[in-house]
């Protein structure tokens, strides 16, 4: 336990992670440094569930690493509701050594927004906090982005309208889903015709990655409204 009486990472589970998503030395400091100062704010503002913090190197870190290899060319990333920094910290600690690569991070909590800044400061990663409604960026997005990531963030539906705008101007789109990802698709295409496919999850469970192509709205699907997650 911690001093404030949270539950700490294990020396295990840390081992595990690195071995599924091995990193740099420079890179494991840089986590290192995030995943410090995470348990620091958790004791105070609710950045993750609890009950993870003790495999929170593989539940999160190693989750969140394992994008890389689905998107190795990627320099720009946007990860939409960063919340607690995954997968967009971690992205940005992994990517700091990469010249030219940038990690928005779109967070409209303003508490999550000044934790996600103090975390790119300690740790050197390489990008952004924007503190502001996922639409509003979107919208405001002239450039595009490689990739564009989020976890734990809203229904499959939802999220194929709030990044619609960035595949249509080539981004790739990477969501790490749960075991309901199955009956989120056939919502989905209630609304949506999408190119995607399914990656089980390196950390294992019934996680897996739904990577996105292409998007292209159904004729009578939902209004274009709702992206103010």
């Amino acid at each position: 336990m911690s001093k404030a009486g949270l539950p700490e990472p294990s020396s295990a589970d840390k081992a595990a992670a690195l071995a599924l998503a091995p990193v740099s030395r420079e890179t494991l400091g840089r986590l290192e440094a995030y995943v410090d100062l995470l348990l620091q704010w958790q004791a105070v503002t609710n950045l993750v569930a609890p009950s993870t913090l003790p495999t929170l190197w593989t539940r999160h870190v190693a989750d969140s690493l394992q994008l890389l290899d689905l998107a190795p060319d990627a320099k720009v990333f946007a990860d939409l509701g960063s919340g607690g920094g995954f997968p967009g910290i971690v992205l940005a600690c992994a990517l700091a050594d990469r010249p030219g690569a940038h990690v928005d991070l779109v967070e409209r909590n303003a508490k999550k927004a000044a934790f996600l800044r103090e975390a790119l400061r300690i740790t050197g990663g390489a990008g952004e906090v924007h503190h502001r409604d996922i639409g509003d960026y979107v919208n405001s997005r002239a450039a595009p982005v490689d990739c564009v990531t989020a976890r734990a963030l809203a229904p499959l539906h939802q999220l194929l309208g709030f990044v619609e705008p960035l595949v249509r101007k080539g981004a790739k789109a990477l969501f790490l889903k749960g075991q309901d990802v199955e009956r989120e698709l056939t919502e989905a295409t209630k609304y949506w015709k999408i190119k995607c496919a399914l990656h089980p999850s390196r950390t294992g469970g019934d996680g897996c990655v739904v990577e996105v192509t292409e998007i292209v709205r159904c004729s009578m699907a939902m209004p274009a409204g709702g992206n103010g997650a």
